[in-house]
């Protein structure tokens, strides 16, 4: 059972409460995995900063659900397959993908397929890439650039996944309809 606190405006450390305000204003509620990182205000806000940069990166909405999907199903992370699966409903992703990515079935195409397997491979082995990985990755277009930009998205995928884990963050309501297990 977690003994961690879903943080409210009120009950939040004072460096914490504008940060959960942004996630108020952004989200019209806050999410539990931002109530939970509130105890720690630099984690919250270092995982904000990291979502936004992600964000930033030469990736279209179809990558960066590869990437943050990926690395979720991999780390089998209950609250955040499930948040963001609704996240990809949001941005217009095609649900055949996020569905493909939560069954673990091969991608769409060849490039997004290209994307998974970099991902999972570097997740998988803690960032080191045979020269053949390397090379499946630029043979689909992508360059040294993505695969810097799968670094940024992992860092911030390590955060929420392993809080999530330790603190057992309950799904929020707008979620729970994604509710994921792994297939065995």
């Amino acid at each position: 059972m977690s003994t961690f606190t879903l943080h409210t405006l009120e009950s939040a450390p004072s460096d914490s409460k504008p940060l959960l305000e942004k996630s108020l204003k952004a989200f019209g509620s806050i999410p539990n995995l931002h109530a939970v990182m509130a105890e720690a205000p630099t984690l919250l806000e270092g995982y904000r900063l990291l979502h936004d940069l992600f964000q930033k990166t030469s990736f279209n909405a179809e990558e960066l659900t590869v990437v943050w999907q990926t690395i979720n199903v991999e780390h089998e992370c209950h609250y955040c397959v499930p948040a963001h699966t609704g996240i990809a409903h949001m941005m217009k992703v095609d649900p055949a993908l996020t569905e493909a990515l939560r069954n673990s079935t091969a991608m769409p195409t060849e490039k997004l397929q290209a994307l998974h397997d970099t991902t999972l491979a570097m997740v998988r082995n803690r960032g080191r890439l045979t020269q053949a990985e390397q090379d499946a990755f630029f043979a689909v277009g992508y360059a040294n650039q993505q695969l810097l930009e799968i670094t940024l998205g992992m860092a911030q995928k390590v955060m929420s996944n392993y809080v999530n884990h330790f603190a057992d963050t309950p799904v929020d309501n707008a979620f729970e309809r994604f509710i994921w297990e792994k297939n065995s």
